[in-house]
């Protein structure tokens, strides 16, 4: 695809420093004061993230830690937008993309508890158009909803796979256009044998949703999940004009730093349930709050899902291989399984639940500690040659010298 030609007045400002009294704004204590050595990790981690940014030329980025409910440090980096010199602060909004599969999940969920379906269903029960896929391997009532939740059902990974031209859409706009490429779609491996990545799993998802509910899918997860969480700055595809100010912009970076800004305020089209999400970093700490669990709170979590059913959804369902993501990323006696949209990661001694995103050169990472209560955010909205390498840097940093610092209810 064509790609405009770089702004060059740009600069990168250094890290906004927010530690004291970021915990009461969150509404807890300031623990940092009350720990000298969590205090200091987290000093020398907000050094470390810093100097990580610049090194790696990322143009923009934010992180939050939370724990226990109490929003323990927040950072900010850079710019938001080169062209306008705008800071990355604390309202600046990120693209998500595809930790939005695991408010599918969410909603897949709550349809499961309210007796609208079962994971157990056969996918074309609520799809009768995937009859015309080809399935070389049996009946394709076989495939079931828990098998898209846990991306087992033998799909291929891009949701679009034939775009090569810069007039194609960045994503198919209307189901129709997925229901016409069925017949020459096939199942790619026997439903549940085996973990592989797929988009148009989850796209199949969000159309169950709209099927059984007659929402449109960003309409029902804003009424059952994103207003019960009060995340009122969170919404789907184009930004709302009174949000535009606050937007990202994002930007791709080849091997030799040069930036190319990508396409501004994306629309994902039918594939939003796979990666539609837009949202600031305090309205995703309120997710992580729901993640995470809070007493107080409650009563108004279990009504966008029972702890029980947000337990169920992170449970090993299959192994990832080793080929996959320890290989590359070994950390320290890793291993991968999927849940129910969730990834679940056994690293440095803890496990760890979470999802990543990346697209139109924004990648987004949050990891949830159920041991600790403790969880972390991060985006950043470059994608270049180092940034996933970046990211797992700051996330190895993190579990080695954060986590084991964090305890349950302390």
């Amino acid at each position: 695809m064509k790609k405009n030609p770089p702004h060059r007045g740009w600069r990168v400002l250094p890290a906004i420093l927010v530690l004291i009294g970021a915990a009461a704004a969150a509404g807890g204590a300031d623990v940092p004061k009350t720990d000298p050595a969590l205090k200091k990790a987290l000093a020398d981690f907000s050094e470390f993230y810093a100097q990580a940014l610049k090194e790696t030329g990322i143009v923009g980025s934010s992180f939050m830690l939370d724990h226990g409910n109490r929003l323990l440090l927040e950072r900010y980096y850079g710019l938001a937008n080169t062209e306008k010199n705008q800071p990355v602060d604390r309202d600046t909004i990120y693209h998500w993309a595809s930790i939005t599969k695991t408010f599918t999940g969410i909603a897949i969920m709550q349809l499961r508890d309210r007796g609208l379906l079962k994971l157990e269903d056969p996918v074309i029960k609520y799809l009768p158009e995937l009859r015309d896929v080809y399935d070389p391997y049996g009946d394709k009532s076989e495939i079931t909803i828990a098998h898209l939740l846990s991306h087992t059902a033998g799909f291929r990974g891009a949701t679009w796979p034939w775009k090569d031209k810069p007039w194609q859409p960045h994503e198919p706009l209307r189901w129709e256009q997925l229901v016409a490429m069925f017949p020459y779609t096939e199942v790619e491996y026997q439903p549940g044998s085996k973990w592989s990545y797929s988009n148009p799993g989850i796209v199949f998802l969000g159309r169950i949703i709209e099927n059984l509910t007659t929402d449109d899918y960003e309409v029902y997860v804003d009424k059952n999940i994103l207003k019960p969480l009060e995340m009122s700055r969170s919404y789907f595809d184009a930004t709302p004009y009174h949000l535009l100010p606050r937007r990202s912009h994002s930007y791709w970076q080849d091997e030799a730093g040069k930036l190319t800004p990508a396409i501004f305020d994306v629309n994902t089209g039918i594939t939003v349930s796979n990666g539609g999400l837009n949202a600031p970093f305090p309205d995703f700490v309120k997710y992580l709050d729901f993640l995470i669990g809070n007493p107080a709170k409650q009563a108004v979590y279990d009504g966008v899902l029972k702890r029980s059913s947000l337990e169920e959804m992170f449970q090993p369902r299959i192994g990832i291989g080793p080929d996959d993501f320890e290989k590359a990323y070994p950390g320290e006696g890793r291993k991968d399984h999927m849940g129910f949209t969730f990834f679940i990661e056994d690293n440095f001694g803890r496990r760890f639940i979470g999802h990543s995103g990346g697209q139109n050169a924004f990648v987004t990472h949050f990891y949830y500690a159920p041991e600790s209560g403790a969880a972390y955010i991060v985006g950043y909205n470059t994608t270049g040659p180092k940034t996933k390498a970046l990211d797992v840097r700051i996330k190895e940093y993190l579990f080695r010298n954060v986590f084991p610092l964090l305890r349950m209810g302390a």
